[in-house]
């Protein structure tokens, strides 16, 4: 009946019908799905969960055991703008799996097994905003150029990471980074590491957890939180000399001594030559 009291006509009830059925069928199993959201929460699913809605915008398959992202199921939603796939096993494989999905903004890979990020792990999220890839322990190494066409990246979380050194470049050239967790890492803090803490300082950007981004090596700079561990590599990069150093300064100090003493004993042999030279003329000349 339609809210005038008449009967609906039978082709149109029909029409409602089929049309939440396939909704209804469409939804992946073991998943709950509403208006353009499909939610695979804990539901300890294998692998990445088939016939999902084509224009699903939002896609959570958080807390699963899915090791592995199809590049060709997922380029399927191509509307897609939200994917949370945080504590599942997902590892090396990585590189165009989001080649499909170009207006995703919010993306979630905190919790797996991830390596290394390179230059074709997220290069064709050219929306993203959002990135968080912290709580991979096996995380060593992010290439400097990873997020170069990942200009609108606004929040970039790194924390409790493998990480021991991170290439300025790389959070620098990001116009819009505002957000950056770098704690819990396992930072070794040489001289190259200084460019990295000086930029930390003078951006704009904020770090949450600062107490917590300190050095783990070497030995003598363990625990040192950033503000005070910029003044120590000061002095001690840019003031204090090493073995080696002190080699090159000897080096190069009896370089000179040599280049010295051979440029004054040529000059002694030229002048003995022409003392010689001048002494025979004028011997000549009274000969004459």
């Amino acid at each position: 009946m339609s809210p005038s009291g008449r009967p609906q006509p039978l082709s149109l009830v029909l029409l409602l019908g089929m049309g939440m059925a396939s909704e209804r069928v469409s939804c992946p199993s073991r998943c709950s799905c509403r208006y353009l959201e499909v939610n695979c929460t804990g539901q300890q699913l294998q692998e990445f969960p088939a016939a999902i809605p084509l224009d699903t915008r939002q896609l959570i398959l958080a807390a699963n055991n899915v090791s592995y992202l199809p590049a060709v199921e997922l380029s399927f939603l191509a509307d897609l703008v939200y994917l949370d796939c945080r504590k599942n096993l997902l590892g090396d494989d990585l590189d165009f799996a989001f080649i499909g999905v170009a207006k995703l903004v919010y993306l979630d890979l905190s919790f797996n097994n991830l390596t290394q990020v390179t230059f074709s792990t997220f290069s064709h999220l050219l929306s993203l905003v959002v990135l968080k890839i912290s709580d991979n322990p096996n995380l060593v190494a992010i290439e400097k150029d990873a997020f170069a066409n990942n200009t609108w990246l606004r929040h970039l979380d790194v924390s409790r990471t493998g990480l021991t050194f991170l290439d300025t470049s790389t959070v620098r050239d990001l116009p819009n980074l505002r957000f950056l967790g770098l704690s819990d890492n396992l930072w070794h803090c040489n001289c190259s590491f200084l460019d990295f803490i000086t930029w930390m300082t003078e951006s704009n950007v904020h770090f949450p957890d600062a107490d917590n981004i300190t050095c783990y090596t070497p030995e003598g700079l363990r625990a040192l939180k950033m503000p005070a561990l910029e003044a120590q590599l000061h002095f001690n990069c840019l003031t204090q000399l090493y073995k080696q150093d002190y080699i090159f300064l000897g080096l190069i100090g009896f370089c000179i001594f040599f280049a010295g003493t051979m440029a004054a004993w040529l000059a002694g042999i030229c002048a003995v030559i022409y003392e010689v030279h001048t002494s025979k003329g004028e011997e000549e000349e009274e000969d004459t």
